[in-house]
């Protein structure tokens, strides 16, 4: 095995607390969340307690300000756990990041202690229904009117979009221009004309809330806009992209390590023609196929980790990552299932649970295909 030299005695102990959390707090609900669609605010705040929510914000607006190796290990611990209603990772290593490195002081200083505290749950809303990965086509609009801008449009396959309190909304504030035009406001739930639809019906990831949200002449305070001037939302999100993109690949290999471990652990027990399935040579060679790809796309992965504490992870090798973990999560999945057999396509199963989570991993944050092109692009 090749020794993960990231996590230190420290860090160690912090994933030990995490994982009994998620045991306690989470892991007996979660069949419970799947069916209600969503999990439950009282875990929250629990997390918040703890301080297992945004840790890598500062001391001054409620956080510890550790690196985000603590973040990595919330991630992990999740999707090793196969708990993938829970939308932490949005909410403190996306959202949070938004406002920290471009929001103003009072904007800081109002919401970054509720995002730690978990008084507050937020997300991001990008996509549209015509939009898709495409953010230069969005048609949701911030037309400024005296001392506020007027919101209309709407947004799909929002994460955390039914118990949002805060949504970091990305909408043109200059219809004329591209990519110069988007600007992203901060919009609260609670105002008038903000409505969330339905949520969403997916295949996989049952217990994580991903709604529809409308805009209809909300009207926003011109100090919610992110950003010091307007017309600088897309070069934001590119800044941000790439550690959304690492937070993917993050809880991809993870998943694919459980799933393996999973796997391993059945076809030790299961018996076929009066021998244990582990007995014969196609499960043997399967397994340490899926090894050897798993245990190279975790160097790469924890490679970038730390290209991302030296803030070196650039946007093309971010895609890589994201495009190459994402595809082998998908392959690790759909080959465990084949090897649990028929059980494997059971829901009570955590293969099969973890084989429709991981279809969306290769969409989100960008598709697959967006990532081949951005990384063509960089030739």
């Amino acid at each position: 095995m090749i020794p993960r030299t990231l996590f230190d005695a420290d860090l160690e102990s912090f994933r030990d607390s995490v994982r009994k959390f998620l045991e306690q707090e989470a892991a007996p609900y979660h069949e419970q969340w799947e069916k209600d669609g969503q999990v439950s605010r009282e875990l929250w705040r629990k997390a918040g307690e703890l301080g297992f929510l945004c840790p890598t914000i500062p001391e001054e607006y409620g956080g510890v300000g550790a690196d985000f190796r603590y973040s990595a290990v919330v991630m992990e611990e999740i999707s090793r756990a196969g708990l993938s209603g829970i939308g932490w990772g949005l909410h403190s290593d996306i959202v949070a990041p938004y406002i920290l490195n471009h929001g103003t002081d009072d904007q800081k200083k109002h919401y970054l202690p509720k995002l730690v505290s978990g008084e507050m749950i937020t997300a991001i809303a990008m996509t549209e229904p015509g939009a898709g990965s495409d953010l230069q086509g969005i048609k949701t609009t911030a037309v400024k009117q005296g001392d506020e801008y007027i919101l209309n449009g709407s947004k799909t396959f929002i994460t955390n979009g039914q118990l949002a309190d805060l949504v970091i909304v990305v909408a043109k504030t200059d219809p004329r221009e591209g990519a110069k035009g988007i600007s992203l406001l901060l919009v609260e739930s609670e105002w008038d004309g903000f409505e969330k639809g339905q949520n969403l019906n997916k295949v996989g990831m049952k217990a994580q809330d991903t709604s529809e949200l409308f805009f209809q002449d909300v009207s926003v305070p011109l100090t919610h806009l992110l950003g010091p001037m307007e017309g600088q939302g897309f070069f934001q999100l590119m800044q941000e992209l790439p550690a959304e993109r690492l937070q993917v690949a993050i809880a991809a290999v993870a998943a694919a390590e459980a799933a393996w471990q999973w796997t391993l652990d059945y076809v030790k027990e299961r018996k076929a023609f009066d021998k244990p399935v582990i007995a014969f040579q196609n499960t043997r060679f399967k397994l340490a196929e899926l090894k050897a790809e798993i245990t190279a796309a975790r160097v790469f992965t924890d490679r970038c980790l730390e290209l991302h504490l030296e803030k070196k992870l650039d946007i093309p090798t971010a895609a890589m990552l994201k495009q190459h973990t994402t595809d082998l999560q998908c392959k690790v999945m759909d080959e465990c299932v084949q090897l649990h057999g028929g059980y494997g396509y059971m829901w009570e199963y955590p293969i099969a649970r973890a084989w429709a989570d991981s279809r969306v991993q290769r969409i989100y944050a960008g598709t697959n295909e967006i990532m081949k092109e951005i990384v063509a692009r960089s030739f």
